[in-house]
């Protein structure tokens, strides 16, 4: 038995539509994640029986299941859509764990709901492995995320550019609840579910908050925090619309999500992103853009004069010296120092420079400094010599330092030419690479010599220049 308790679904009329998962012909389980299943208390035993992938296909709904599709707006690459919600997912509910801790459980790609604008409500089997690796890594590595369950194949084709095998990822968070959902209220003027929906935000998120101006401090402090964690990674969430901003301060909707292999900081992988916006230098600036949004909802709850908006601004413009807080300790310790001073700054930009200029491979990078082999990313290995002598004279005295390095740098990342293999062989039918580069990637730490190769850079006919959202 699950054990169900529906919160978001006892909000009135307005917050979302019941919507139940459309049924698929031939489901098939091709991941679990157990030690998650454990986590939120259910057997994964029963989780890999008939009826338990029934479920997470969304062709039965377990006892106490409400499914509901969510209702949010959200500023997509700086233009305001009144109306988005969730077009191909559906929530089955919350769980409460063992500990009393409560998650979602949603599938995406569960088939059409009254927000899919025309879409099939499908997701194909790629977008699903890439979003299982991807958070399931970042959980690893101790971002805040949503996590994955599961993937189930669905036996049924999706039309996109071209025919494409179909798949379900059942996704896991505290909430999926986003800044825009607070902008799909505060659009219409409708304070009292703005109320409604801040009440029930701090209820479940932040207890301890005071209101509306303490929620938005919160908010603005943990995505701080999980904007540093991205940028320590190299990594490019692709999309950083508001709808895909969680209240939370969990990573979410990965989508076109990708690492960098060389460094370079205006990067952008996504498609989509012709002009930028969301690249990996960009990403700061735009979680105080999108929380910005946050803040002018919020407002009207603050008392809605000169002084409310004073204080939403001084909140928001509290993000860069938390950030920069963060930023120093995540960068600090990837080069082994565990106390940051702020004079650490110069080395660590030092260092970004030199990796910008000859285009080093951001993760090589900075794990070679454990294992002496840094200095073999550099064309000009004379540059990085000369900053390694002023590091080194840091370091030199930290007894922790080489502690602090193995847990900050990870050996291996979801390497985007490995996902794309691994995506690849999985159309055909060979799940196998996909099963051991999830294996390798929740222990992105370990020294193991059978997934050496996993570490490498990526040949120049390996390079992944563009991801998609594969919607």
């Amino acid at each position: 038995m699950i054990r169900f308790d529906n919160s978001y679904a006892r909000l009135p009329q307005g917050f979302f539509t019941r919507t139940a998962p459309t049924p698929v012909s031939a489901p098939e389980l091709i991941a679990l994640n157990r030690p998650l299943a454990q986590r939120l208390g259910l057997d994964p035993d029963w989780l890999t029986s008939e009826a338990g992938i029934a479920m997470l296909a969304g062709n039965a709904l377990p006892e106490g299941a409400e499914p509901i599709a969510q209702a949010y707006a959200g500023h997509q690459f700086g233009g305001f859509v009144p109306q988005l919600g969730d077009g191909r997912a559906v929530l089955l509910g919350e769980v409460l764990a063992p500990d009393g801790a409560r998650f979602d459980i949603q599938l995406k790609g569960a088939g059409p709901t009254p927000f899919s604008r025309r879409g099939d409500g499908r997701a194909w089997l790629g977008p699903v492995l890439r979003e299982y690796l991807i958070s399931e890594f970042m959980a690893a590595f101790g971002i805040p995320t949503t996590r994955a369950l599961a993937a189930v194949a669905t036996g049924e084709r999706v039309i996109r550019e071209s025919v494409l095998p179909g798949a379900v990822l059942t996704r896991v968070a505290s909430s999926h609840i986003r800044v825009g959902t607070f902008e799909f209220y505060a659009a219409r003027g409708d304070k009292a579910r703005l109320q409604l929906l801040a009440d029930h935000v701090i209820a479940r998120h932040y207890p301890d908050a005071s209101g509306p101006g303490d929620l938005l401090q919160r908010v603005v402090d943990r995505q701080a925090a999980t904007i540093a964690g991205w940028m320590a990674l190299g990594f490019i969430h692709g999309v950083m619309n508001t709808d895909n901003m969680s209240i939370s301060g969990e990573t979410i909707d990965y989508g076109p999500a990708a690492f960098m292999d060389a460094f370079r900081p205006d990067k952008v992988f996504s498609s989509i992103d012709a002009g930028g916006r969301y690249a990996w230098n960009e990403q700061p600036n735009i979680a105080v853009w999108n929380l910005a949004q946050l803040a002018s909802c919020l407002v009207p709850l603050m008392g809605n004069d000169d002084a409310a908006v004073a204080e939403a601004t001084r909140i928001v413009h509290s993000f860069p010296d938390t950030y920069q807080r963060e930023w120093l300790t995540r960068f600090a310790a990837k080069l082994g120092i565990s106390a940051p001073l702020a004079e650490d700054e110069a080395l660590i930009r030092r260092l970004l420079d030199l990796m910008a200029a000859e285009g080093a491979d951001f993760t090589r990078t900075f794990a070679g400094l454990s294992m002496g082999t840094a200095r073999n990313e550099f064309t000009r290995p004379e540059a990085f010599d000369a900053w390694a002598a002023d590091w080194q004279a840091r370091v030199s005295e930290l007894r922790d330092a080489r502690t602090c390095l193995l847990r900050a740098n990870p050996r291996r990342i979801p390497r985007n030419h490995r996902i794309e293999a691994a995506i690849e062989a999985a159309r055909e039918g060979d799940f196998t690479p996909f099963q051991r580069l999830d294996s390798a990637l929740r222990a992105p730490f370990d020294e193991r010599e059978e997934w050496a190769d996993l570490a490498l850079a990526p040949q120049p006919d390996e390079i992944v220049h563009r991801t998609f959202c594969g919607t």
